[in-house]
């Protein structure tokens, strides 16, 4: 398999023969180590908390051990698993550009501190793939034309027509250096003029990058997810997206960890309309075995918004995991904004409009991007997720009862729920870090000193307390909950465009009232236990739910 892959992305290139022998040796050398074994199937009680590995800090320890003792006090009987964002050394973008793939960053601590995580909790982390520090040794080694480092980049001719390549930023597509001679190269930047695009048409990359995907999955990355990916292979003349030869590629990591470390998860970060992005499942079995569910957190905002569930009901009826092997990384929120593009096809795009305008006018912030014909759309809403719900006006209670009706969501539909730290913690706003990086992301990226963060989880009635403590027992049914193993069956119940309404293995109702006045959903006769309250409740034909309500119904 690794052989007919190599020479499929390469053809007749290089030397087949040696590229798999080299890949081959990779492995052995890994599988010797005897790595430890991995859970090898999820099930219900797997639920992620994305964080970042600097998210709280007490003067005198390292960033990782001080996350370590908030985590063992509020999150461990929670989250089983733990996606650490980028905590390599880097230069910008929080961590989004890697200036060393092997190395921790200092501030946060080092292997060691990794490692004692790991025994807490499974891991995950993110494999920045497409693209690298403009600060890093590999890039300085191309600019000072060292042996080993030419063509590890991209130096595109700047009059070469690139008007087709997909561009999910507004920065130019390439940025000017000086190399050691005095030549000035126009490199490849997707995202931004520090971050750099590795080159993989050149067998080197590869290689390298595979040895940095093993050497994660040594340290005990039990997922490992990888960003940017659709943007992995770049052809002239192309949009340079969800090419077949980036599929290869990850389908060969895929093949490459499953022989050092079965049951080691790929996720694919690929922030784009639906189609798109469960072509990275493959056929079910070769590919990732998870992807982002990304058009569900602008669907559930857009229906708690406008107390309209039709785009949300309609999608969700249509969500179905292709292979028992595959499933959806469903979260709400995350370090990056709200992304937009996921749901133009699905919501028609006055409303997307009217949705961004909407939330601009509540205080969020909007990134665009540029179209084509050279026009601009909003790309991603950035606010934190509690605040994007509610208006500014609101009250807690309000704000609370939104939010917890958008996470029983979350919770409850098809795939595997991921919740970002800001989240749990009741996160607002963060415009003075805005206004200290200039970026508008840092207003859902803001870090705690960890007595501040201890004191407010514990003020009993305080918004954290009740975000905190309502989402953690939440979470907790879910756990214990059979019907809502990822791979058990959803149905979408036929309700009002002001309710939502689903039930997972044929055996949970999970009801929601998605505006501010009492609904009506119809459900079949009979005694059902309401697993919130563990009351029994008799059903002659409807249920009322008030504003914001939600319910999940177990059957007698």
């Amino acid at each position: 398999m690794i052989k007919q892959l190599i020479q499929e992305v390469f053809s007749d290139e290089v030397d087949v023969e040696f590229l798999t022998e080299s890949i081959t040796e990779r492995i052995d050398g890994y599988k010797n180590k005897k790595i430890r074994p991995r859970k090898i199937q999820w099930d219900q009680d797997d639920v992620f908390l994305i964080t970042y590995g600097d998210q709280f800090y007490r003067e005198g320890e390292s960033k990782l051990t001080t996350f370590k003792n908030v985590y063992r006090k509020f999150f461990s009987d929670t989250f089983p698993i733990v996606h650490f964002l980028p905590f390599f050394p880097y230069s910008s973008d929080d961590g989004f550009s890697v200036i060393d793939y092997e190395q921790v960053n200092p501030e946060l601590g080092d292997w060691a501190d990794v490692q004692v995580m790991n025994r807490e909790a499974r891991l995950m982390f993110d494999f920045v793939c497409n693209h690298m520090s403009a600060k890093s040794n590999w890039f300085r080694g191309y600019l000072e034309n060292q042996p080993g480092y030419d063509n590890f980049f991209i130096d595109v001719d700047p009059s070469t027509d690139l008007s087709m390549v997909t561009r999910p930023r507004t920065s130019p597509l390439l940025s000017e250096f000086k190399d050691s001679d005095g030549k000035t190269r126009h490199v490849w930047t997707t995202f931004s003029d520090d971050q750099v695009d590795l080159n993989f048409t050149n067998p080197k990359v590869l290689l390298r990058m595979i040895d940095v995907l093993l050497f994660y999955v040594d340290q005990g990355a039990d997922f490992v997810r990888l960003d940017a990916v659709g943007f992995l292979w770049k052809e002239l003349g192309t949009s340079s997206i969800h090419l077949t030869k980036t599929h290869k590629i990850i389908q060969l990591f895929r093949s490459i960890v499953d022989e050092v470390a079965p049951g080691t998860v790929l996720i694919t970060e690929t922030n784009v309309p639906h189609k798109d992005n469960i072509s990275y499942l493959g056929d079910g079995t070769n590919e990732a075995q998870m992807v982002y569910q990304f058009p569900l957190p602008p669907l559930v905002l857009h229906a708690v918004r406008t107390g309209n569930t039709s785009y949300l009901q309609k999608w969700a009826s249509e969500v179905t995991p292709p292979t028992k092997e595959t499933s959806f990384f469903n979260f709400l929120a995350s370090h990056d904004g709200i992304g937009m593009n996921p749901v133009r096809g699905i919501i028609d795009e006055d409303e997307i409009l009217e949705l961004v305008a909407d939330l601009e006018k509540g205080g969020a912030l909007v990134n665009y991007k540029q179209n084509p014909d050279g026009s601009f759309s909003p790309y991603e809403i950035n606010t934190t997720y509690i605040d994007a719900l509610s208006n500014r006006t609101d009250g807690d209670e309000l704000r609370v009862k939104r939010f917890m009706l958008a996470h029983s969501i979350l919770l409850t539909i098809v795939g595997i729920p991921a919740v970002y730290i800001q989240s749990i913690l009741g996160g607002r706003n963060y415009y003075e870090g805005v206004e200290q990086t200039g970026a508008n992301r840092t207003i859902n990226r803001e870090k705690y000193e960890a007595s501040e963060i201890y004191d407010s989880l514990l003020e009993v009635g305080s918004l954290r307390n009740q975000v905190y403590r309502q989402l953690q027992e939440l979470i907790q049914l879910r756990r214990n909950e059979t019907a809502f193993h990822p791979d058990h069956s959803m149905r979408i119940l036929s309700t009002t465009s002001t309710t939502f309404g689903l039930v997972r293995n044929e055996e949970v109702y999970a009801l929601h009232n998605m505006c501010d006045k009492n609904q009506t959903i119809s459900l079949e006769a009979g005694t059902y236990v309401n697993l919130l309250t563990k009351n029994e409740c008799q059903i002659e034909q409807e249920i009322i739910l008030e504003p914001y309500q939600f319910v999940w119904l177990r059957k007698k």
